[in-house]
């Protein structure tokens, strides 16, 4: 087991907004987490990945409780991509190579700069390097931002929204490239996203969240008409496209 979450939760001074999140996935798995605006989703990344304290509940990494590690520690075990990304005046290698910061003790060795340059080719930046992470679209500086967490070799990801500003190519490639290191570096990645569709095709367990608590979880058998409606308050249906379940609103 790689992530387990038991009995997380969360609360801002004026409201609740987690409440007894529990779960866990092992090496290999692509969890999708979704619900709509205000459910949840970034507060329980958060929550794992200790940049917020949760008021009850335990998250374990591979056994090891996440609170009681040192920052450097949990940096080399979780990757984590947030919503929104500073841009900073910088090379798009340098920025890559920020991953390793964990393991540099002086300066980088011949192995970080290798792993920077993997991470680069992985998400097909590597013509980027020398450029500086203001020239580039958004959709670009996301893509290096994913790649610097890559860099990092973490056992678990956690991404939030890493699809949101790209287009429709580079979210399939995006998509495709969470699901192939996952499986490649038998890893886990935890992913919040909007797109159903998206989250169908490439996640193979799913999370589903309502008002702050689970609502439904499990592999593809929780993705029914009945569970996205009532989690989206929209009715849909789901049909298959050439053997590929496709979420539609009716």
């Amino acid at each position: 087991m790689i992530l387990s979450v038991e009995g997380l939760a969360f609360n801002y001074p004026s409201r609740s907004v987690i409440k007894d999140i529990k779960f866990s996935i092992s090496k290999g798995d692509f969890l999708a987490i979704l619900g709509v605006n205000g459910a949840g989703k970034s507060t329980l990344l958060k929550c794992i990945n200790r940049i917020l304290k949760p008021h009850t509940g335990t998250v374990f990494i591979k056994g090891e409780e996440a609170f009681k590690l040192g920052r450097r520690e949990l940096a080399k075990r979780i990757g984590y991509v947030a919503q929104r990304n500073e841009s900073i005046r910088s090379t798009v290698f340098d920025a890559v190579l920020l991953g390793r910061k964990p393991y540099i003790q002086w300066e980088a060795s011949r192995e970080d700069l290798e792993i920077a340059q993997d991470a680069l080719k992985s998400l097909g930046l590597t013509e980027y390097a020398l450029r500086y992470l203001n020239e580039l679209s958004g959709g670009e500086q996301q893509k290096v931002v994913i790649a610097r967490a890559l860099a990092q070799k973490p056992e678990l990801l956690l991404l939030d929204e890493p699809t949101s500003s790209l287009d429709l190519k580079n979210q399939f490639e995006v998509a495709k490239i969470i699901k192939k290191v996952v499986k490649e570096q038998q890893i886990a990645a935890v992913v919040t996203m909007h797109d159903l569709n998206l989250a169908i095709r490439f996640a193979d367990k799913f999370l589903l969240l309502k008002d702050g608590k689970i609502f439904a979880a499990g592999g593809i058998e929780v993705m029914t008409p009945e569970n996205i409606e009532s989690v989206y308050s929209v009715p849909v249906k789901i049909d298959k496209i050439e053997d590929v379940p496709v979420v539609i609103p009716v």
